[in-house]
């Protein structure tokens, strides 16, 4: 099942497109290499911005593609850039709700015209057959539904988030949204309980929910584009969710919730891990990365130097922006805590610097120099799988903690925005596997939040429970595993159906 002729003439083209961010691009590639890998022929398309990136970050090669997978390029309708730099989310979702459609169905059709012109010349059919679009790209769902192709969904982001999203519109309704001033955000509001979403804990507060409910604009941007693209997904023939059954059990009151409002749900995760064990090492596209920014890989021969789960590592992924001042407590905490440690510090982490390198205390420096490594973007998923890694402080995407729970890290999370909030909740009180740092991070908090999770009774506890997720996860991306059937029934029942 799954397995498709290697014949031009027999094989099925998908066109997939991310949301062009990091944590978008990165799954919707590792999907599209399974794909290849069970004989689709695949164009991956990426907006000119993150299409440029990537040839800096990795060379020219890299987007070369192979026999039968390629990657094109769509403006994005804003303006010109080359900075390294993930692009303003409102603003690229703006344009994505309002001006994609008409640019992806000409290149639906450019790509239709090329494959007539390939069939004229070798007899070899390679018209689009199916489109596979992030969900927050729903013009390509409404693009497939027009051309009457099949098409699925991939929702990047966690189970909970969705259901979050998705009754952003009852708490219009509840008049919780919008808030009524900025003292909402500290008045206590907040603590809201909100028990009635279906499927989520009824001690689930306003706080818990994806954080674009905190604001007083009724036109809010990001909070109206996710009230669309929650109702669009309604609208493809299947939903595809990075996730894995005994994380997110088809059993689970999550689960069920979230079946009775969308179509058929394919778990199809951790996608990192399935690539790894179902794509050959001598694929073409084993070697094809989606990394913006260039990885250093000294980072994992600096910790091959250190003892088993001797290491913090901290990355707040590749939109989080804080202030200076969070900065310095960080790098307090980091060092009063007394453990080794590997960060992550992009570029353009503190807002306001214009790109310019973060700059770090000076005294941070020399406190840390004998048991710190500082990088600007690395190989995560490898990072987190070495022994030496004992602890992740993260800002909670959705990537980075099933990367985490693939590596049988535990976590401390500082989430920073959309649904990071509610996968931080989960972590701490449904699935036992993270603490939380407060909003105005504090160096004292970072320090015994840290000793904790690293020694302390509870994140002994923590590191048992995502010893066995880690378990389940691995199982479930091996070949025959259930997450890799769930990738067959969807090629078999959707996208070839």
């Amino acid at each position: 099942m799954g397995s498709l002729p290697a014949a031009a003439e027999a094989r099925p083209h998908a066109v997939m497109v991310p949301y062009p961010a990091q944590g978008h691009v990165t799954p919707m590639l590792t999907l599209a290499k399974l794909l290849y890998s069970r004989g689709f022929h695949v164009t991956f398309v990426n907006n000119e911005f993150n299409h440029r990136r990537l040839l800096r970050a990795r060379g020219a090669r890299a987007l070369d593609g192979a026999p039968g997978f390629r990657f094109a390029a769509m403006d994005d309708g804003l303006p010109p850039s080359d900075a390294d730099a993930t692009q303003d989310v409102p603003a690229l979702c703006h344009s994505v709700r309002t001006t994609w459609l008409p640019r992806f169905m000409s290149l639906l059709a450019k790509l239709d015209d090329e494959a007539a012109a390939a069939a004229a010349a070798d007899g070899a059919a390679r018209r689009v057959t199916c489109v596979v679009a992030d969900s927050n790209m729903a013009f390509g769902i409404h693009a497939a539904r027009e051309l009457g192709l099949r098409c699925a969904t991939l929702w990047t982001a966690s189970a909970c988030g969705f259901m979050g999203y998705y009754h952003y519109k009852h708490l219009l309704d509840r008049g919780l949204f919008p808030l009524k001033s900025e003292a909402d955000l500290s008045n206590g509001h907040l603590d809201t309980t909100v028990d009635w979403i279906p499927g989520m804990p009824g001690d689930l507060r306003l706080r818990d929910l994806p954080s674009f409910v905190r604001s007083t604009d009724r036109d809010d941007i990001m909070f109206n584009f996710f009230v669309h693209v929650t109702a669009s997904m309604s609208l493809a023939e299947a939903v595809i969710i990075n996730t894995f059954d005994e994380l997110d059990a088809p059993s689970s009151p999550l689960m069920g919730a979230m079946a009775a409002l969308l179509p058929p749900i394919y778990t199809v995760g951790p996608l990192h891990l399935a690539a790894r064990s179902n794509v050959p090492a001598d694929s073409p596209v084993a070697g094809v990365g989606s990394n913006l920014w260039k990885e250093q890989g000294e980072a994992l021969r600096w910790l091959d130097g250190r003892p088993p789960r001797s290491v913090v590592y901290v990355n707040f992924g590749s939109i989080t922006v804080m202030s200076a001042e969070h900065l310095a407590e960080f790098a307090w905490g980091l060092a009063g805590s007394g453990y080794a440690f590997l960060w992550n510090v992009r570029p353009d982490l503190v807002k306001g610097d214009g790109g310019a390198a973060p700059a770090l205390p000076p005294e941070f420096a020399a406190a840390a120099e004998a048991r710190g490594m500082l990088t600007t973007w690395c190989p995560q998923a490898e990072v987190l799988e070495h022994e030496a890694v004992g602890v992740f402080l993260t800002h909670s995407g959705w990537n980075s903690t099933l990367e985490s729970i693939a590596g049988g890290v535990p976590m401390v999370c500082w989430p920073f925005f959309a649904e990071q909030q509610t996968n931080c909740r989960y972590k701490r009180t449904e699935w036992g596997i993270g603490a939380e740092i407060p909003d105005d991070v504090r160096r004292g908090e970072v320090e015994a939040l840290i000793r904790e999770a690293m020694d302390g009774e509870k994140g002994r506890e923590m590191r048992r429970r995502v010893a066995e997720l880690r378990d389940s996860a691995v199982a479930a991306a091996k070949p025959g595993g259930r997450s890799v059937q769930n990738i067959d029934r969807l090629i078999d029942e959707v996208l070839m159906a």
